[in-house]
């Protein structure tokens, strides 16, 4: 049995039973004004963090939601998306597509202003998604990416590169883990599903965004999420694993690399009312602005009187690149 065969199976159990446990994460469930979330959504709620955010969910975009889980992220971008097949939902376990077409019929009595053709569900494989090209605004998935292999991790990307408009977004939620695990974690295949021995560096999850042409890349949030221990899994260390949410933006490839967002702040505190780097950047006098770490650390190079902070892994847009 293959690693995705195992990770198929683990998600067809969850979906025919309900496992609250399986994915718990410090994120709350977000209740937007007029919606109500089913308790078998909340539930069936196989994520590690959230990809749904208002910022990104202007003018009833266009949203595609791959790995559906019990439906919740998919009712919450409807909310924001109101229209038929408004939001598409992607997954290759029947049984996972038969419980979330089930909860969008609770979801329904629930809420007034939904209806169930708002959201499309479609079986497909993240390897081959079964989109049109440049049809997607919001690309999605939570928690499942980490669990590909690395070959599988790049075609992954590659196919949600594919079916974003330009300057369309990919916003993910991954585990990931910056200590080396040893090849018994690695090689097992269930734990592996459980979005655990799958977790790769941050340094390597942004290159693989990166590599497949995405040109923008902001770390919204970065939190603890498990820890691996000798007493509970086939490890002689205590490994530390966090989740995070990204941000990938399907803007032109910068011709320095990749803008990278990570939550860097400059502040210039000279003597002029300003500072102008002759590169774009303008600095106000004790004004934070928001940077990507190219942008930090070509301002330390000049030597001018500017605070650079230190990644805060937190960033909401602004600022300038």
């Amino acid at each position: 049995m293959s690693y995705l065969e195992a990770t198929n199976d683990l998600y067809k159990e969850a979906a025919l039973t309900p496992d609250v446990g399986l994915c718990c994460t410090t994120n709350p469930i977000w209740q937007f004004p007029g919606l109500s979330i089913p308790k078998i959504m909340q539930e069936m709620n196989y994520g590690c963090g959230s990809t749904v955010s208002a910022q990104d969910l202007v003018n009833n975009p266009k949203v595609l939601y791959v790995g559906v889980g019990g439906g919740m992220e998919l009712l919450q971008f409807s909310y924001f998306s109101r229209q038929k097949g408004g939001v598409t939902g992607v997954d290759v376990v029947d049984e996972m597509l038969e419980a979330s077409r089930k909860n969008f019929k609770i979801a329904e009595e629930e809420n007034d202003w939904f209806k169930s053709d708002y959201i499309n569900l479609v079986k497909g494989d993240a390897l081959n998604l079964p989109i049109a090209d440049e049809s997607i605004d919001i690309a999605a998935q939570n928690c499942l990416f980490n669990i590909f292999k690395a070959e599988d991790l790049k075609k992954a990307i590659g196919e949600m590169y594919r079916v974003l408009k330009p300057h369309g977004r990919l916003v993910m939620s991954d585990p990931i883990c910056e200590q080396p695990m040893n090849e018994a974690l690695r090689n097992d295949d269930r734990l592996r599903a459980l979005c655990l021995s799958g977790s790769i560096p941050m340094k390597d999850y942004i290159k693989a965004l990166t590599d497949a042409g995405f040109g923008t890349i902001e770390v919204r949030a970065r939190k603890s999420y498990r820890v691996l221990s000798p007493n509970h899994y086939p490890t002689d260390e205590l490994i530390f694993i966090e989740s995070i949410e990204i941000a990938a933006i399907k803007d032109p490839m910068p011709k320095d690399g990749p803008c990278i967002f990570t939550g860097k702040t400059a502040i210039y505190y000279g003597d002029e009312a300003y500072f102008d780097d002759n590169a774009g950047h303008v600095l106000l006098q004790n004004q934070p602005l928001a940077i990507c770490d190219k942008t930090a650390a070509a301002l330390a190079k000049t030597g001018a009187p500017i605070h650079i902070s230190e990644s805060t892994w937190h960033y909401n847009g602004g600022g300038c690149c």
